[in-house]
């Protein structure tokens, strides 16, 4: 497994230093360190597939762990810059888990208090993270997932609007703007331009859309294939079933070549594998991400094509060690 550090460039066997920090505006050396993060080259999973590649983006090595890092801390900088969010109000979204965590680094850094609303069943380690961060969580019914805090967020806001800076990562183009200007920019430089494929889950959809317009501008033969559950009753946390779902309003459903499903049990599969073989431990959507990765190689190899596949290790896997899915027996 080859790791590329942050800032890195992907020459042939050269690396050089090319990406500059993300944010180099920000005020703290905590949130400067968001973004510019690894690059894993994963042979062993794709030792089976000749002359496919397949990259994992290792978004775990952000601060607050995740890829969410990043469209938190553009939407907080956003409302900072329009006014909307001063130290009176309360940062207030909806949250699976990982934009939550991602506030409430952000908001106990800048002195913020925040309000999130999320399922009743997110995994213990991440309420538990974001109750030491000093969030204030509102638990919503386990059985309508996000969308179920979605509208408990909604209804806290309508009832007291002046008291809340709602960022409403779900319909804020700062979310997918983040992506556009830092994960896709990253990933382009990091493999030099090689790449033939891009694959990302979707929650929010605003990794997706942020690096496929990217993609879209500057390597438009880039292959962009968006990854979503199976079914509308899944256990991949944080990724929506489209057809079932409340639809974010930043998803554009024209922006991908290809859309793949995923089942529950082969994300779990995935992430024991990974950690087994590669030694990376991931959380379940990179796990998905993973899968579909290896759908798209075995498709290559098929067609005796070469391919050089990224796509995002969303988390680590220390936010699910209490799952019972570590148990099962490969």
């Amino acid at each position: 497994m080859g790791i590329f550090p942050p800032g890195s460039l992907i020459i042939s066997n050269m690396t050089v230093s090319a990406v500059p920090r993300l944010y180099p505006h920000a005020d703290t050396s905590l949130l400067a360190h968001i973004g510019n993060t690894p690059l894993l080259h994963l042979k062993r999973l794709a030792a089976d597939l000749p002359e496919v590649e397949i990259y994992g983006k290792a978004e775990y090595f952000n601060p607050g762990g995740s890829v969410k890092d990043r469209p938190a801390l553009n939407m907080i900088l956003e409302g900072e810059r329009t006014g909307q969010l001063n130290h009176g109000r309360v940062i207030l979204d909806a949250t699976s888990g990982n934009t939550g965590i991602a506030y409430a680094m952000i908001a106990a850094a800048r002195g913020y208090k925040v309000k999130l609303c999320l399922p009743t069943n997110a995994s213990p380690e991440r309420k538990r993270i974001l109750r030491a961060y000093g969030a204030d969580l509102v638990l919503t019914d386990p059985t309508q997932g996000s969308d179920g805090a979605i509208r408990k967020c909604r209804e806290i806001y309508e009832a007291d609007p002046d008291r809340y800076f709602y960022p409403d990562q779900y319909g804020n183009p700062f979310n997918w703007k983040s992506h556009y200007e830092s994960t896709g920019v990253e990933i382009i430089q990091q493999t030099g331009g090689r790449l033939t494929h891009f694959i990302a889950g979707m929650g929010t959809s605003g990794t997706f859309m942020g690096v496929t317009r990217r993609m879209r501008r500057d390597l438009p033969h880039v292959k962009c294939i968006s990854m979503q559950p199976a079914t509308g009753f899944h256990g991949l946390e944080g990724l929506k079933h489209m057809a079932t779902a409340i639809v974010p309003p930043i998803y554009d459903p024209t922006l991908a070549d290809e859309n793949i499903e995923i089942e529950t049990e082969d994300a779990y599969a995935m992430v024991r594998r990974c950690a087994k073989e590669e030694g990376v431990l991931v959380g379940i959507s990179a796990g998905a991400n993973l899968v579909a990765a290896r759908k798209i190689g075995k498709r290559l190899v098929a067609e005796g094509k070469p391919g050089v596949i990224v796509t995002v290790l969303c988390d680590g896997a220390d936010k699910y060690l209490s799952e019972e899915f570590w148990n099962d027996p490969d």
